[in-house]
């Protein structure tokens, strides 16, 4: 296993893909994090944004990292797996390590570490660009707020989960452009289609709790799709719920890929 794991982190680090997306994410998640520190500025200046908080909007603009931001480790762990499949590099792989679930393993587990070198980057500009917006503008960064803290150590959590469930359903579907396609729809398209309509009714609202992005916002405690959408209800799932289904997630993907997809001849 732990030779598994030296050789799947030394693929990941050898190649381009890791440090593209970690600079795409951070310009990305960077400035969705001022614009957002910058818009509830203006919100709270007017007669009728005062029902926003001070102590609300540090927490929406830095949980930017995983509600814009989830879907680079998740690509990325994606991709980690089925390049493997595309350029018949799993062959070498497999004669050199024979016992698959090793390899497997290896792959979960670097993909993990990797979730949470996204979610440093992810951060860094969350917080970087958001709080140093939200100081030029007066308003409290709450750094020093231990529940702050919290919710940032969370925010690791899911991206160390998305990464796996990346690594996870890069097992069960190989095909790169599939996956691709897949992952982009669903995640910028169905999933916050499907969370909006389930938001209009408190049987549905609790079903749709459970979508993957859900999840998410459930475990980080904050996100601005909430804020916007008025999706949080008092079903919502706690923290620690949301961190277990989007961990179940990623071990029902990888049971059904490792017993399927995994076990089938690569050349």
């Amino acid at each position: 296993m732990l030779r598994s794991l030296r050789s799947e982190l030394l693929k990941i680090s050898t190649t381009r893909i890791w440090w593209i997306l970690a600079a795409i994410l951070f310009g990305y998640v960077g400035l969705t994090a001022a614009g957002m520190a910058a818009l509830f500025t203006t919100i709270r200046q007017q007669p009728e944004g005062q029902l926003i908080t001070a102590e609300m909007v540090p927490p929406l603009v830095y949980s930017v990292a995983t509600a814009v931001g989830y879907v680079f480790p998740l690509l990325f762990g994606a991709l980690a797996t089925t390049t493997e499949f595309r350029h018949q590099t799993l062959t070498p792989t497999f004669l050199a390590t024979p016992r698959r679930s090793a390899v497997l393993g290896g792959k979960v587990i670097a993909g993990a570490v990797w979730g949470v070198v996204y979610a440093v980057v992810g951060l860094l500009a969350a917080v970087g660009l958001g709080a140093l917006v939200l100081a030029a503008t007066g308003q409290e960064t709450l750094l020093g707020d231990s529940d702050v803290w919290a919710l940032l150590g969370r925010i690791v959590l899911a991206m160390m989960l998305w990464a796996m469930i990346g690594v996870a359903f890069g097992v069960l579907v190989s095909n790169q452009v599939a996956v691709i396609v897949i992952v982009l729809a669903f995640t910028q398209f169905v999933e916050p289609l499907l969370r909006l309509a389930s938001s209009f009714w408190e049987w549905s609202a609790r079903i749709g709790g459970y979508l993957p992005g859900a999840a998410s916002d459930a475990l980080v405690g904050s996100s601005i799709f909430t804020a916007f959408s008025g999706a949080a209800t008092a079903d919502s799932l706690e923290w620690w719920q949301g961190g277990l289904v989007l961990g179940g997630y990623a071990a029902l993907f990888l049971v059904i890929g490792g017993l399927t997809t995994w076990r089938r001849d690569v050349t």
